[in-house]
């Protein structure tokens, strides 16, 4: 198949909001000419698209283009995923999983790409949203219970130091292919981006308790779609990006 033709009908099924169509293109192109073939149509893709395809995320089965897709395109991907207004953000945590824990993959080399980029930080506090208190106790005790937290948070000096301290936990011990793990891997092996996670993670919950969070909200709101449409394959940033510019 000709990988123009190829491109561009991706974006269409994809601005249709069928990315089960574009998923089924693509791996049709691997299972035909391999996978560097593939890898060279996913390199000319935008970031939204390869989002598109990635948030499909399925436990059951592996996606060709979640199997392929590189730390680069993964870390431009992830840090636009906030355009989806996903408040659990169950799809960001399964794809990184899928990605960053798949076979035979670095996690650190995909964590650095994203920390290479404006918004890797707020991206992988998003992906931590749920598990701030636990977090916390780990960059001050070095383990996850919080019953060891004296309520007291580190200086972002602080941090940085303690960054750098042995391991409390062993690797073994969390490699859960989780954020336990993910969480273990940031601050002992990419501690800038850990201070940072964390940093933003402490900024999103004091704009929460200020009640903050609309204003975020409408901020973002022109870049930002409703998940119960892309659940539905209905709608995606792509699709309505498309949209604006027709408007225009």
């Amino acid at each position: 198949m000709n990988h123009l033709a190829l491109i561009t009908k991706t974006r269409s099924l994809i601005a249709a909001g069928d990315i089960a169509g574009a998923e089924s293109a693509l791996t049709e192109l691997a299972d035909t000419e391999g996978d560097s073939a593939l890898s060279v149509v996913l390199d000319q893709l935008e970031p939204k698209d390869i989002l598109a395809v990635m948030r499909e995320y399925d436990p059951s089965r592996a996606s060709v283009v979640s199997l392929l897709v590189t730390p680069a395109q993964f870390a431009h991907a992830i840090v636009i995923e906030k355009r989806y207004k996903d408040l659990t953000h169950t799809h960001l945590r399964g794809m990184v999983n899928a990605i960053v824990f798949r076979e035979d993959a670095d996690p650190v080399a995909f964590l650095n790409a994203l920390g290479d980029l404006e918004g890797g930080s707020e991206a992988m506090a998003n992906y931590f949203a749920d598990k701030w208190a636990r977090i916390e106790s780990f960059a001050r005790s070095g383990t996850f219970d919080t019953a060891e937290e004296d309520g007291e948070m580190l200086s972002e000096t602080e941090l940085l130091v303690s960054a750098y301290a042995n391991p409390r936990v062993p690797l073994d011990e969390v490699a859960d292919q989780d954020w336990m793990e993910l969480a273990w891997r940031l601050r002992y092996e990419c501690p800038d981006l850990f201070t940072e996670t964390l940093l933003v993670l402490r900024a999103q919950a004091r704009a929460h308790d200020f009640g903050m969070g609309d204003d975020e909200d409408a901020i973002e709101e022109d870049t930002r779609v409703e998940t119960s449409d892309t659940d539905r394959g209905g709608s995606t940033p792509a699709a309505r990006d498309d949209e604006e510019e027709s408007a225009i």
